[in-house]
């Protein structure tokens, strides 16, 4: 298992830990290990609910800007990972509740907006500066979260928004102080568990379905953007600022 995150199970919850130091931020290879796991846990009969949060500094800052600054052409591989890694989250054949807290950026946005139940912390805070680093996608899986217009300004401007005025649009089950968040998350899949897991996975596959468009093909059609943008010179200088530490020069 990669060291980027650790799992346990126990009384047929899965408990899936980000712990990846700075930032929880993913390199291509690490995307690719955790879609499979999580696709995995799915298909384990003994696991009736997953639990996805993480320990640090904040939830998950998405993938790692340094390796893509280094090796612009993973960008495929990097597609490839969060791509099967929200799919594995929202396709996942039991539910999937996700605990948040500190930033959720990035390919944290696509991990929250992929699940089925979130909870938060008083101090998490959300949002996608994909534009501020020569890139593209997230935007279905945010809309999955807040408002078309609302997904709009915070995509366009990648300002953040907190947890407590997040809680309006109604995509957060509760906003509890930090010391509380795993408890509440697996009081949560407790209840989850208790149900008949057949009747469970009935009804995720059932709710799927019945959704509005589908997320996967909205996703993809977001990463061909994605690939289009790293054709531009000012996607490797947004990429390259970041490193640097500076403002990006346009």
């Amino acid at each position: 298992m990669s060291q980027a995150f650790t799992t346990q199970i126990d009384a047929g919850i899965a408990e899936l830990v980000l712990a990846k130091p700075p930032v929880n931020a993913l390199d291509s290879h690490e995307w690719l290990a955790l879609a499979r796991h999580i696709d995995a846990l799915g298909a384990d009969p003994e696991v009736r609910v997953i639990v996805i949060r993480a320990e640090g500094r904040g939830f998950c800052a998405g993938v790692d800007i340094k390796e893509l600054d280094a090796h612009p052409e993973r960008i495929v591989a990097v597609n490839a990972g969060n791509y099967e890694t929200f799919k594995a989250v929202h396709r996942n054949p039991v539910p999937v509740i996700v605990a948040v807290h500190g930033f959720v950026l990035g390919g944290g946005i696509g991990i929250t907006g992929a699940a089925d139940i979130v909870v938060a912390s008083e101090c998490a805070t959300f949002a996608l500066p994909e534009v501020d680093r020569g890139a593209m996608g997230g935007g279905a899986h945010l809309q999955r979260l807040f408002p078309v217009q609302k997904v709009r300004y915070l995509f366009f401007t990648g300002d953040k928004i907190g947890a407590p005025e997040a809680a309006q649009y109604g995509f957060i089950e509760r906003v509890v102080p930090k010391e509380q968040l795993r408890e509440t998350a697996l009081e949560i899949a407790a209840k989850i568990a208790a149900k008949s897991p057949s009747m469970i996975r009935i009804a995720k596959e059932a709710l799927n379905g019945i959704e509005d468009g589908n997320l996967e093909d909205k996703y993809r059609w977001e990463q061909g953007f994605t690939l289009q943008a790293y054709t531009s010179p000012d996607s490797a200088e947004t990429r390259r600022a970041f490193v640097e530490k500076r403002d990006a020069k346009f």
